[in-house]
């Protein structure tokens, strides 16, 4: 396919639709759950459960979140005892984040729901191709993490 027509076909619109489509039924469906989460949290405690005890700016990064978004989630969090901060033995003012024995709880009550909109997401979409697929999108993302400039 020429480069004119990959760029009209919006392939990168599709994909922003697709994630915001994802989220607003996530949403949808965590409130009809009453989940005491919301699914923006729940990649934070994602992201905890993957790489425990990381900075804020580590999850910010993960999570492509930026500053005031991540310290107002970790705040609910934290609030709701799903997180809880410590002291980095480096520096004082620096505070590691780690998920707590409640949050790991709340993050395995939500995660059936948000695996049942994975499977409704790829329904119909052969091993083959979601493999292919997979594998060119984890290559966008790398193509673009090296102008994105940011620390992990």
């Amino acid at each position: 396919m020429e480069q004119l027509e990959l760029l009209k076909s919006r392939i990168g619109m599709k994909l922003v639709r697709i994630g915001k489509m994802t989220r607003a039924i996530a949403t949808q469906k965590f409130t009809a759950k009453n989940f005491e989460i919301t699914p923006e949290q729940l990649t934070v405690l994602a992201a905890l459960i993957d790489h425990d005890g990381m900075y804020q700016r580590q999850i910010g990064a993960i999570t492509l979140k930026d500053r005031p978004n991540i310290t107002r989630i970790l705040k609910i969090l934290e609030k709701m005892e799903l997180v809880t901060k410590k002291a980095d033995v480096n520096g004082r003012k620096i505070q590691k984040i780690f998920i707590t024995e409640k949050g790991k709880a709340v993050f395995e009550k939500v995660i059936p729901t948000a695996l049942e909109l994975w499977q409704k997401t790829i329904q119909g979409v052969p091993e083959d191709e979601l493999r292919i697929t997979l594998k060119v999108l984890q290559q966008f993302k790398e193509n673009l993490e090296e102008d994105l400039n940011i620390q992990i």
